[in-house]
């Protein structure tokens, strides 16, 4: 840190994840310097924005009826234990701050006006940052991508590599755009993958990476300027939540959920 500069301010945006995200945060938490990064609030979203009935359906067709209900028991198991991000960001003394939408205009000027970040980081946000709070921290919105970009656009970045037997998983920091998963490139990790791979292993592994990935960034944040030089965008794809063929396309590669 430049001597005399105050702490790199940041903001975190993210969702409601007891069993994966929670594993970003375990990581994030407990590493992040103090000594160079203020974490000045948490925004918690509700993951999919949608009723807990759909998104178990949704879960049932992913992941199938056996590893479906072993998905249930640990969420039961996390629940009844009460650990959640919102835990860990209280023992770390990280600040809630509630909103319905990061959207709402309220928001947007609370963030913006009151805790001032310089930084504002989303870790699966839920939402599509539009220009409001984009343009509400004083340096940068940045974003946790668990893929390569702009080949991995879009949803369950892990499945897809996994599913077209790429080597690695690409974990990639970037500069948040109102276009999705289109900003520059701030900085990038690998994170191996195997032949016959699970991907539960590979979301836990690539999330707590991220982790010290992000912290990495920070710090070269807290120490000056970060460029983010334009992604080209040649070859980009996106792809949106597996369907059932994939998955069975998956299984036939000797992958397995969990």
């Amino acid at each position: 840190m430049i001597e005399g500069q105050d702490k790199l301010r940041v903001l975190l945006i993210t969702e409601d994840d007891p069993l994966y995200v929670v594993k970003f945060f375990e990581v994030f938490f407990a590493e992040c310097p103090q000594d160079q990064v203020e974490l000045i609030g948490i925004t918690i979203s509700e993951a999919f924005h949608e009723p807990i009935w759909k998104t178990a359906r949704r879960m049932l067709g992913f992941y199938g009826p056996i590893d479906f209900v072993r998905l249930c028991f640990r969420f039961v198991g996390v629940k009844l234990r009460g650990y959640n991000i919102g835990k860990l960001a209280r023992e770390a003394g990280v600040p809630m701050v509630e909103t319905g939408s990061v959207n709402d205009e309220e928001y947007v000027a609370r963030v913006r006006d009151e805790l001032q970040p310089d930084v504002i980081v989303s870790v699966a946000a839920p939402e599509i940052f539009k220009k409001g709070i984009l343009g509400a921290a004083k340096r940068r919105c940045i974003n946790i991508h668990c893929g390569r970009l702009p080949i991995y656009r879009g949803m369950m970045p892990n499945f897809w590599q996994l599913l077209h037997g790429e080597s690695v998983a690409t974990l990639t920091v970037h500069e948040m755009a109102e276009k999705l998963d289109a900003g520059g490139i701030i900085q990038t990790r690998e994170f191996p993958l195997r032949e016959y791979d699970s991907l539960d292993r590979v979301i836990v592994g690539t999330k707590r990476e991220s982790a010290r990935l992000m912290i990495e960034v920070l710090e070269r944040f807290a120490e000056g300027e970060v460029e983010a030089p334009p992604l080209d965008m040649t070859g980009k794809k996106y792809f949106s939540f597996p369907k059932a063929k994939d998955v069975r396309e998956f299984r036939r590669r000797g992958h397995r959920m969990l």
